[in-house]
Formats: C-alpha cells, structure tokens, sequence
C-alpha cells in the first residue's frame, strides 16, 4: 500500500519538477497605455509550486489540458500559460490556478469561467462535506494584469499573499 503511493507521490513531484524547468521564463505583461505595467518574472507553474512551498496545503494535483478545459468551461487559446492544481482525493475543495491570458481584453471571460468554477465546486460539496463547502464559498479571485488568481484554501489569505510578492509594477 505504502510502496504504490511513494511512487506515485515521486512521480507528480518529478513531473512538477520537468515541468517547471521546461517552461517560458519570461512572463511580460503586455503594455497597457491606461495603466501602470504589472510584470512578473515567473511563469505560472513556479509560482503556484513557489506559494505550495511557502503555504501548506493538502496534497494537489496539476490538471491536464483537457480537464482543465472542461473543469473550467473555458476556450485553453485563451491562455498564454496556466496551471491548475486540484485535490488528488475529491474530500478536499482546496485549489489553486494561476492562468495567464494572451490578450487583456480576455480577462472578464477567463473570470467568468473561474467563477463558474468556483459554482461548480461549491455544487459538488454542498451536501456532501459541509466544512468543505464553506470552503469553497470563500474562494479568492485575483487580477493583476493579464493574470487571474483562483484559490480556494483555508490559508487563502496567505497563499494570495504570497502570490502578490511575484508581481512589480513598473
């Protein structure tokens, strides 16, 4: 029993760990005339990796493309970059997914999504883990720029805290 969980836990962390080291390190904000420029200088993976080590959650997941696009009732062209991380066991709500919209003018419908989302989870465990759902009504959602934050933790605060330090505005 023991033996099949090490290697699956070794697995999603070396995958993590590939993953992280394989994507784009540049992660500019396009100009935008109306407001201050936000940059940050980590792609979203490394973020949600960076705030998963500052901030203790239970054991999460990263989701596929697919399921990400079907969880999220969202178009992935959307997306310049993301990641989405979900419970590996369905008795927890906690979740984290930083996405990283192409274009600015996006950002209202990848809310929406996210939102929606935020709905969907609190569906699922309205009648089912009552702390749970209480949970997931207390989600966060945060813009910066062209990237939207969602997180639904206990340590919500803190996780969105940290996230915040990731940011610059120039």
């Amino acid at each position: 029993m023991k033996k099949p969980t090490i290697v699956l836990m070794l697995t999603i962390v070396l995958s993590l760990m590939l993953s992280a080291c394989s994507s784009n390190n540049g992660a500019e904000v396009p100009p935008n005339d109306t407001e201050a420029q936000i940059e940050t200088t980590l792609p979203a993976k490394e973020m949600a990796d960076q705030m998963l080590v500052k901030v203790e959650q239970p054991m999460l997941m990263e989701l596929e493309a697919d399921m990400v696009g079907q969880l999220y009732h969202l178009d992935l062209a959307l997306l310049e970059e993301y990641t989405v991380r979900i419970p590996m066991m369905n008795v927890k709500t906690n979740e984290i997914a930083i996405l990283k919209v192409k274009d600015v003018k996006d950002v209202p419908a990848v809310e929406t999504a996210v939102k929606q989302r935020a709905t969907d989870v609190q569906k699922q465990f309205e009648t089912y883990l009552p702390d749970q759902y209480e949970n997931a009504k207390n989600y966060k959602l945060v813009t910066k720029g062209n990237y939207v934050l969602f997180v639904i933790s206990e340590q919500a605060d803190e996780l969105v805290q940290t996230y915040d330090t990731f940011f610059a505005t120039k």
